[in-house]
């Protein structure tokens, strides 16, 4: 069963370096001018590429938590609506930021939060969308969002695993390009609830899908364990700058640590290898110079019978392995020997 997807235009599998997602979410603030210049930066620090959130905030929130106050160091406005209208780009941005993305050559998607807004996204023309783990049960965005045909992203924090079945068995008769996310909702998240060991269990069971880890982690340790563990698609939020105003920046990724991960993720794929032990042709120095061959401890003559006092063990490995020393032990030698030479087995008999 071949566990593979490709999602904008890129091939995702186990042999497949990881594809690296900068989460904006919403760190632009409202500004369509701090979105582009973190979408350059992403591009420029590797990430594959970059994600934004998109909500109605009237479609999304009662009235009663709409105008529920919200005051507080990260607040942008008096109440929470208002609050997280604030943080909003408006339709005409969005285009902006599609198309600038577009232009610069990276991937480009969105998590839609609530129905307007998925269909205002298939409108702009999205090629792959992401649910976010808050609408792990929201079957009627679910729905929409797989009908739109496109690869989907799915995310798993504050779920258990019969949640999740549930959701990817619904979904996935709808749609089954999906890539699922181990996620753990808490910002941040502290490493001893991150359970990086359920992405082991997706890959059992989801057995024929794409398997990653959105991080709310802060630094860039585990995404890099999870990739090792078999996370194909690591998502983690991206900021200019960790002391901005608002609640997900504490826990980004700047450009200089982004562009740190995907080094690392790359160099972990070259590092995994194929799985066969072999001794490369690169080792071949060492092994000379650090390894061990059987030589005579004394000068010793034609007919000696070999004992374990007659040799020694030194480098460099040019000659019989002490590994071998059971076929040197008790044999006779057919000639002399001088101190510290090369035992032969076309000497022995």
């Amino acid at each position: 069963m071949v566990r593979e997807i490709t999602f904008n235009n890129s091939i995702i599998n186990d042999a497949s370096s990881c594809y690296v997602i900068a989460e904006i979410g919403n760190n632009h603030q409202g500004d369509v001018n701090n979105a582009k210049k973190l979408i350059q930066a992403a591009k420029s620090s590797g990430a594959s590429a970059v994600k934004f959130q998109r909500r109605d905030n009237k479609e999304l929130f009662t009235s009663e938590m709409f105008d529920s106050p919200y005051a507080g160091p990260q607040s942008f406005a008096p109440t929470y609506g208002e609050h997280r209208d604030k943080l909003e780009l408006s339709d005409n941005d969005f285009e902006e930021i599609y198309k600038y993305s577009k232009k610069i050559d990276i991937d480009f998607f969105v998590t839609p939060f609530d129905l307007k807004s998925a269909d205002f996204l298939n409108e702009l023309g999205l090629e792959s969308y992401k649910i976010a783990s808050g609408d792990l049960t929201n079957f009627p965005l679910i729905e929409k969002v797989a009908n739109f045909q496109k690869p989907m992203i799915i995310s798993t924090g504050a779920s258990d695993f019969s949640e999740v079945e549930k959701t990817f068995n619904f979904a996935k008769n709808i749609n089954n390009r999906i890539i699922l996310l181990q996620c753990t909702s808490i910002y941040p998240a502290k490493p001893v609830t991150i359970n990086l060991n359920v992405i082991k269990t997706f890959r059992d069971k989801f057995a024929d899908t794409v398997i990653g880890y959105s991080g709310h982690d802060s630094g860039i340790s585990i995404p890099i364990a999870a990739y090792s563990l078999g996370a194909r698609v690591i998502e983690k939020h991206f900021t200019l700058d960790r002391t901005q105003k608002g609640t997900d920046h504490q826990f980004s990724l700047t450009p200089e640590l982004l562009e740190e991960l995907v080094t690392e993720l790359e160099n972990v794929k070259l590092s995994l290898g194929d799985g066969n032990k072999k001794l490369l042709s690169e080792e071949k120095l060492a092994r000379f110079k650090m390894g061990k061959k059987i030589i005579s401890s004394k000068d010793l003559s034609k007919g000696t019978i070999l004992t374990i006092e007659d040799l020694l063990f030194k480098s460099p490995g040019d000659g019989i392995p002490p590994s071998e020393i059971d076929k040197v032990l008790g044999k006779k030698i057919t000639k002399d020997y001088l101190y510290e030479e090369n035992i032969k087995f076309e000497d022995l008999e």
